[in-house]
């Protein structure tokens, strides 16, 4: 059987792709530090190893025998990381060196980056492409970009790297996050009939969770000359923050629903073109922004999503001001 190694993989986006990742006949590791508790089903495929990327004695340990990476695990998002730059940095650059070498080493024959649309910082164009200079804003972003000049440094006939920069991810996941857009929105929307929008105006790149999803699956499949060495953008569409937060009101289908504008310092937008990724390897998001909308009201509905405004859980930034990870 072949095997998987998914760094995260009880994260927001590793519980989600786990499962389909066995379903697809993957014998998956997973690697997490579990901060936010163990959200996936025990299955006979599924090894759950609890410890830490940066302990390289475990990558020595573990990594043998895995035909393929996909690396989920950061330090994720701006606040996160600026909480602790030292923190940051240690986990989302410095342990990607040995987990790049240490794959290498072994015969890994596939390693999959997860990267971010916030590479590219700010662009005036219209069409962010994956060919344009990047720009970023942040350490969190700076530190991605420099793993992926990494990681191309490193890509060769027998190691096959590919970097995918997914817009902003959305919709239900058994380890939910609060604190993105769509999420964010929805849950104030359904809890208090009201959703506040700085601004509104600033683009925000998002991708349904089950696509994002489907593309590491993917990803695996998809024949090496047609990703080795790639980088492509993934996203659905780059809606504007007031745009999303309508399209919030219309599919909870609650007119009572009130939509407040504030004024905003923060005029950041981003807006990515995934047309690369469309032609190059025919991947096309399935899913909507409403779909991701209408996931969340019944996970909501079906009371999956407990204390959603006090829960530490379901907020990154909360969670690691908690515990103090050092």
């Amino acid at each position: 059987m072949r095997e998987v190694l998914v760094t995260g993989g009880a994260g927001y986006v590793g519980a989600v792709l786990v499962p389909k990742l066995l379903n697809a006949g993957w014998k998956v590791k997973v690697i997490d530090l579990y901060l936010y508790g163990n959200v996936l089903t025990p299955h006979p495929n599924l090894i759950e190893i609890k410890g830490d990327i940066r302990d390289v004695a475990l990558l020595e340990k573990v990594i043998p025998g895995t035909e393929a990476i996909i690396h989920l695990a950061c330090i994720s998002n701006d606040p996160s990381y600026e909480l602790n730059p030292q923190l940051g940095k240690s986990i989302n650059y410095d342990a990607f060196l040995p987990l790049v070498a240490i794959a290498k080493k072994n015969k890994v024959k596939r390693f999959i980056f997860a990267s971010s649309s916030s590479v590219y910082g700010v662009k005036e164009t219209s069409n962010v492409t994956e060919d344009l200079p990047l720009e970023p804003l942040t350490d969190y972003s700076k530190f991605k970009a420099l793993c992926e000049e990494h990681l191309l440094k490193e890509q060769a006939d027998d190691f096959t790297c590919l970097i995918l920069r997914p817009a902003t991810v959305c919709g239900y996941s058994p380890r939910l996050r609060l604190d993105l857009t769509v999420n964010i929105l929805t849950n104030h929307a359904v809890n208090n009939n009201r959703i506040k929008v700085f601004g509104g105006d600033q683009k925000r790149p998002n991708i349904h969770i089950e696509d994002v999803t489907d593309l590491y699956v993917e990803s695996l499949n998809y024949p090496k000359e047609k990703i080795a060495g790639q980088i492509f953008n993934a996203g659905y569409e780059n809606h504007s923050v007031r745009q999303i937060a309508d399209l919030v009101k219309e599919n909870l289908g609650r007119s009572e629903i009130e939509i407040v504008v504030e004024s905003s310092n923060d005029n950041r937008s981003y807006h990515i073109s995934s047309e690369k990724i469309s032609k190059a390897l025919g991947f096309k998001p399935k899913h909507t922004i409403g779909e991701a909308v209408r996931d969340l009201k019944n996970a909501f509905d079906q009371g999956k999503i407990s204390n959603s405004m006090t829960d530490m859980r379901y907020y990154n930034i909360k969670t690691m001001q908690a515990i103090n990870l050092q």
